[in-house]
């Protein structure tokens, strides 16, 4: 312990010393690290935001079955059971899912589209559950009705043949933002829309004063589809092949679009990385000789170090010391410049930016696996070297030098 104690104090005064190859070997390091950390940065920081912005709309981690088909709920149980989906609810037949809305009271009368919701939609604002009778509109259906949370609005069948119209007095839960959902739409628990269903099926509803020819105790379930949210966009595209081969229906998403997203994420990584490696190569390089012909520089000085008794193991950390010493002030360096660079392009290249984004983001997990790297090929270039002192013969070098 005490021999390496002298061979750190030793490396540290013989880099003080030599000030200049110091300065030179960190100045190798920041030049290959900072141009690569910025393009890292940026890269993270423009794909993040694209990603934001595409999670951002809920409507890119939707799947919906297309066409008409009708499901019972033991060929829909299996879906529940699948990890990649965040969200599932059963839809009701496409012909019975428009409404006309109105708010209590009033007058206007709006058709609107009635879409199938529950606890977890992604639609939903966190934390808003429709219960009960709650339900959500869309921003436009609210500014055409003049409608705020907590308003009461009356759901109306457009079944004009029937002697009365089912109508449900349902209070509004929350005021969906503008593109959550397009044009003018309500969400609800699936609950009110099979009831809705069975309305038109001609099922009697004595809750709700309606009689007619069918008893709802003789009703069947059946949907036409799901709706279907993945979670997260990696799932997307093998997800909605997985749901089309299970119910043996197409489906419709939003796939092209991610794919192509993500597609360009890996194109960079590959192409960040083969950059890296190729630094990488030519930065170890450029250490092994640094560092190798720092030992060839001081074999008289290593030589009567050996003299003194220390043996070679803990001559060979003398060059070992010195590169932790050269790439934790390189990467210092490397760090600060990379702030100040990234800082300077956010201003210059960030206006396209969301608000608040950052144009180079690096994260703390990732800089810690950058200087992680980066250590280790340092040491690696340095064992060479240490190699060097280990097979040195003190009394060959200072036979020679003298």
């Amino acid at each position: 312990m005490l021999i390496a104690r002298l061979i750190i104090w030793l490396a540290w005064r013989d880099l003080a010393r030599e000030r200049f190859f110091l300065l030179a070997k960190t100045a190798i390091m920041v030049g290959i690290l900072v141009p690569l950390l910025v393009l890292f940065g940026v890269k993270n920081g423009v794909y993040n935001a694209l990603i934001g912005e595409m999670l951002a709309d809920p409507a890119n981690l939707q799947i919906d079955t297309a066409g008409n088909a009708s499901f019972s709920d033991a060929d829909l149980a299996p879906l529940h059971d699948w990890p990649e989906i965040a969200f599932l609810t059963p839809k009701v037949r496409g012909q019975f899912d428009f409404v006309n809305i109105r708010a209590m009271g009033g007058r206007r009368m709006r058709p609107a589209l009635m879409m199938p919701s529950g606890q977890g939609d992604p639609t939903l604002p966190p934390g808003v559950v429709l219960a009960g009778k709650g339900v959500a509109i869309s921003a436009q259906l609210a500014a055409q009705l003049g409608l705020g949370e907590g308003d009461e609005v009356q759901i109306i069948t457009q079944a004009e043949d029937r002697p009365r119209q089912l109508v449900l007095d349902m209070p509004v839960a929350v005021i969906l933002t503008q593109g959550a959902v397009q044009g003018r739409a309500v969400l609800a628990p699936f609950a009110t829309l099979d009831l809705i269903e069975a309305f038109y099926d001609s099922y009697s509803l004595p809750d709700h004063g309606i009689t007619a020819s069918r008893d709802l105790a003789d009703r069947v379930a059946t949907y036409e589809g799901v709706r279907v949210y993945a979670k997260q966009l990696e799932d997307l595209a093998a997800l909605q092949a997985r749901i089309e081969a299970q119910l043996g229906i197409s489906t419709s998403a939003r796939t092209r679009d991610v794919e192509a997203l993500l597609g360009l994420g890996r194109k960079l990584n590959l192409a960040l990385g083969l950059t890296a490696v190729l630094a990488a190569l030519g930065l170890g390089a450029a250490l092994v000789l640094g560092f190798w012909s720092d030992v060839a520089r001081k074999e008289t000085v290593l030589a009567g170090i050996a003299l003194l008794g220390v043996p070679g193991r803990a001559l060979a950390l003398f060059p070992v010391v010195q590169a932790v010493i050269t790439s934790v002030l390189g990467l210092v360096l490397s760090f600060v410049l990379y702030g100040v660079a990234g800082r300077v392009a956010g201003v210059l290249f960030g206006q396209g930016l969301p608000d608040g984004a950052a144009l180079a983001v690096i994260s703390a997990g990732q800089a810690v696996a950058i200087c992680g790297t980066v250590l280790g090929l340092v040491i690696a270039a340095a064992a060479v070297a240490g190699w060097s002192a280990l097979r040195l013969d003190p009394a060959s070098v200072l036979r020679e030098a003298g």
